[in-house]
């Protein structure tokens, strides 16, 4: 969540008076207070910049994870793009678009059960694809 200088600033006031009160009630000289006060704006202003600072520092992360984001495999073509061992490609060729996309789909974080109501099969058919697939694989190491 974004830093909201006006509810901090608000936040700080508050509290403020009411440290201020209670040392009135204890017979606090006005000048000591007021130098309190000037001390923990400035203690305040100082919190204010770290927090815009790492608020802006935050933003630019966020944006260079979304440039990255577009690199991200999106599609069957983008996942068999980034195979580079030919024999794998050539395997991968020969599967099923289906299963294919259930594979990206699973390395995008869905779950099974997501992923067979987008595809259309029972999560078991899901299962079964996925073992085949990785049985296939298997033979590939060999």
């Amino acid at each position: 969540m974004a830093y909201n200088h006006g509810r901090e600033d608000r936040k700080w006031r508050i509290w403020k008076e009411a440290e201020e009160k209670i040392l009135r009630e204890h017979g606090v000289d006005e000048n000591i207070i007021e130098q309190i006060r000037m001390d923990d704006r400035a203690d305040f202003n100082s919190n204010r910049r770290f927090y815009r600072w790492t608020n802006d520092v935050g933003e630019y992360l966020e944006e260079m994870a979304d440039r990255e984001r577009i690199d991200e495999v999106r599609t069957v073509a983008d996942l068999l793009d980034e195979i580079e061992n030919e024999n794998l490609y050539q395997s991968l060729l020969k599967v099923d678009k289906r299963t294919l996309q259930i594979v990206l789909l699973k390395m995008q974080g869905y779950s099974t059960k997501e992923i067979a109501s987008v595809v259309h099969l029972t999560t078991g058919a899901i299962y079964a694809r996925l073992d085949h697939l990785r049985k296939k694989l298997k033979e590939f190491k060999k």
